[in-house]
């Protein structure tokens, strides 16, 4: 096992700050997006259902970013974290009359 982990500062929208005793930023460790989120939901077990459905997929609902950029369009949640790297939990908000 490695000595030195990846640190990742994970942004946390306004709705699932009550999951995480109220902070906009966890800091995590993990190599990988999905590294980062497990070690996010073992910080904050609250957020797992929030977060994955039950096959531990993310939700469909649910978009993470790596600074501005979507994970769905680099490696998803394999996508590879630098140092200083950010991520965000962006919640879709769907609503409203068409």
């Amino acid at each position: 096992m490695s000595t030195t982990q990846t640190l990742t500062a994970i942004h946390i929208p306004t709705p699932l700050r009550a999951f995480t005793g109220n902070q906009a930023t966890v800091e995590v460790a993990g190599e990988t997006v999905r590294e980062a989120l497990a070690d996010l939901v073992a910080r904050h077990p609250a957020l797992k259902n929030h977060l994955f459905d039950e096959a531990g997929r993310l939700r469909s609902f649910v978009n993470v970013y790596v600074g501005d950029e979507d994970i769905r369009y680099l490696d998803g949640p394999a996508t590879a974290l630098k140092p200083g790297d950010t991520l965000s939990i962006v919640p879709s908000i769907a609503g409203g009359r068409g």
